[in-house]
């Protein structure tokens, strides 16, 4: 049957707890013990019990086992911390290095800035006024493009406005021309006074009749 896995933690039980103690520290030092024969290996297994009590097992002297494994234990981690050391030292040169540039970088700005120029040379000045002059003239040019990219937004701006103000005053003319046309209209018919096919007669001294029937006989 296939024992069931159990979780690896701490034993409550004082007396569960001592039995498999003694159980898988007989199991540890046999499999060293087998190791140890099988591939011809040098193996040393210490265990201390919870009370302090030591069990052991070496394939050979244990001293010398443990000499050789102090030896072993200093080469591989002093390699090791010279390793990390040599790293360090490293990034530091790298650091100082950085910081040297960092330096240089802020005096070469102070000198463009116009300050700290007392140490420099007459070439270094010379240098310092063509770098200037060139910044000056890309400075101007950006600026130059700039204004005529401004300049551009308002001509099509004010030319929308202008396109907006012909059209609102074509509407208001086609809108305001028949009404003009009947206002003149009405003015001259009230110079000029009623007229029609019977002169100067008054429509209302017309008579009108309406009859059905025959057309009465005139006397």
């Amino acid at each position: 049957m296939v024992r069931g896995k159990i979780e690896i933690k701490r034993i409550e039980n004082v007396t569960s707890r001592q039995v498999t103690f003694s159980k898988r520290r007989k199991g540890l030092l046999k499999k060293a013990h087998e190791l140890s024969v099988l591939c011809d290996a040098q193996v040393g297994a210490i265990v201390f019990s919870q009370k302090g009590r030591l069990y052991e097992f070496a394939s050979s002297d244990m001293q010398k086992m443990m000499e050789r494994y102090e030896i072993h234990r200093r080469e591989y981690f002093g390699a090791e911390r010279l390793q990390k050391q040599q790293v360090v030292q490293e990034l530091k040169n790298e650091m100082a290095k950085t910081l040297d540039q960092i330096e240089l970088l802020q005096l070469h700005c102070r000198k463009l800035m116009g300050q700290d120029l007392d140490s420099c040379s007459l070439e270094e000045l010379k240098e310092i006024t063509i770098k200037l002059e060139k910044s000056l003239t890309i400075v101007r040019s950006r600026k130059a493009k700039l204004n005529e990219d401004t300049v551009k937004k308002l001509k099509a701006k004010i030319s929308g406005e202008k396109e907006v103000l012909n059209e609102t005053s074509s509407l208001r003319q086609m809108f305001e021309e028949p009404t003009l046309w009947m206002h003149s209209r009405s003015l001259e018919n009230e110079k000029s006074g009623p007229s029609c096919g019977y002169g100067n007669m008054n429509i209302l001294d017309v008579e009108t009749e309406l009859s059905i029937g025959l057309p009465k006989s005139r006397e």
